[in-house]
């Protein structure tokens, strides 16, 4: 038998003629980063393609150039959304993916595409526009979770529920007032976001590799084909800056602390010690071995991913604490970092919006029973005797007696009788027992700011004014 000749793969081309054999396969591997960011691979075609365009109107190319290049960079775009353009480990990265099958489509037109840009201010204009469109899409999210906020505060002005400092019983509150204080959290992180937006929007292409380029562009004219209002003035800036990326991170670990301190409250509250909500079955599943069981699997997840989040920010710092100028190929780790960061914030926010539309019911007896069994309304007590001319500070000491006396005698406050209140202080009147009510002792809580319920409304009607804001 004749022997047969088996086809041997090509051996990776080389960087340039300055190197003489190919990465070792096992360093290629560790070395490429397609399996990630080919996420940014529209984002890239949005640079490329306005890349071109600066290139023609300064003459570098010409308008048939530019058109062959643009038409090929848009055959990319739906080759990929069609699922056909799947480059593999020999590719390296998007941006060599991009190139390569450009040259494929277009011929040598295509390589005239990198002139005057290097990967380092490509990779960093990518990921810009990427991040850019994220931070709005999560800022949509927020105002969402802060609409469900807002309508469920709307339903509970009036239904109380037991304040607490130090896990414990502080001062009772509106529900709705309770509510909106995340609220009030949410609409800080969308500020912030927004603020965040302004240092994410600026563009660093065209400062090259690290020196800027020899070739006339117009850095200014690509920067406003892809709506980047400013550009990095020093090009070693521009393609070593992360700070983006780890104010995002920042950004996103605080969005996380709130969801997780919410999430916290809902697991008490959905205890059997605490029987404050109803899990829906569509938010919660069941033990495997238990059946009485329905557990809260949404804010526990949601509190779990919190440290991912943090971890993420935490490795970004530790990544540019020791960078010298300019680019490094540590900056390639930002990106997975910011990938899960961006989905574990969206879809946890997305979770705890479903949550609260459909996946939790108040108790509203229940919450009425809590705040009526208890001695929050202690405070009250001493505010009804300052407000009858006795010191507070020594209103305060008698109050504490009052609970003292009422815990040995197994009462509540609204248990003793009008003779028991005088005998400690002839101060008191019958209407004591209207000012320690928990509904009054909510309403009368009316400083700005506070619980009262028309200090409540108000709080609404900000929240809705703000809901409304661009």
């Amino acid at each position: 038998m004749g022997s047969q000749s088996v086809e041997q793969p090509e051996p990776q081309q080389t960087w340039s003629q300055r190197f003489e054999s190919a990465l070792h396969p096992a360093i290629a591997q560790f070395n490429a980063s397609i399996g990630f960011d080919i996420q940014l691979l529209e984002c890239d075609l949005d640079g490329s393609v306005a890349h071109a365009k600066m290139l023609a109107k300064v003459g570098i190319l010409s308008e048939a150039e530019r058109e062959q290049i643009v038409s090929g960079l848009e055959t990319i775009r739906g080759e990929y959304r069609r699922g056909e353009f799947n480059p593999g480990i020999d590719e390296e990265d998007v941006h060599f993916a991009v190139e390569h099958r450009l040259i494929e489509l277009v011929g040598d037109g295509g390589k005239k595409l990198h002139t005057a840009r290097s990967r380092n201010d490509q990779v960093g204009t990518d990921l810009r526009l990427y991040l850019r469109g994220q931070i709005e899409q999560i800022r949509e999210q927020i105002r969402a979770f802060q609409q469900t906020i807002f309508n469920l505060a709307s339903q509970h002005v009036e239904t109380l529920i037991p304040g607490y400092t130090h896990l414990q019983r502080a001062q009772p509150l509106s529900l709705a007032h309770h509510l909106l204080a995340y609220f009030e959290m949410a609409q800080r992180d969308w500020e912030r976001l927004g603020d965040v937006l302004k240092r994410v929007n600026i563009s660093p292409l065209g400062c090259g590799a690290l020196a800027g380029t020899t070739f006339p562009i117009d850095r200014a004219y690509s920067a406003k084909l892809l709506g980047f209002e400013e550009i990095y003035h020093n090009s070693l800036d521009g393609v070593s800056d992360r700070d983006f990326a780890i104010e995002f991170a920042s950004a996103a670990s605080i969005i996380m602390v709130h969801l997780s301190r919410l999430s916290e409250e809902i697991i008490l509250w959905a205890s059997e010690e605490f029987r404050f909500v109803t899990l829906g079955d569509t938010c919660s599943t069941g033990s495997s071995i238990m059946p009485q069981k329905k557990n809260p699997d949404v804010p526990e997840l949601v509190r779990g991913k919190t440290g991912r989040t943090f971890g993420h920010l935490q490795g970004l710092l530790v990544m540019m604490k020791g960078l010298p100028l300019a680019y490094n190929k540590d900056l390639q780790e930002d990106k997975e970092a910011i990938f899960d960061t961006v989905a574990t914030v969206s879809g946890c926010l997305q979770a705890m919006t479903i949550l609260l539309e459909e996946g939790i019911t108040f108790r509203t007896n229940r919450l009425n029973q809590a705040v009526a069994e208890d001695f929050s309304n202690a405070t009250d007590v001493a505010d009804y005797l300052a407000a009858k001319g006795v010191p507070f500070r020594e209103a305060y000491g008698l109050v504490g007696k009052v609970v003292k006396t009422s815990l040995a005698a197994g009462k509540l406050l609204k248990d003793l009788s009008l003779e028991e209140w005088q005998a400690l202080h002839p101060k008191f009147e019958a209407d004591i027992y209207d000012a320690i009510a928990p509904a009054q002792v909510v309403s009368a809580r009316n400083s700005a700011g506070g619980t009262g319920f028309k200090q409540v409304r108000a709080a609404l009607e900000r929240a809705q004014s703000l809901l409304l804001k661009p």
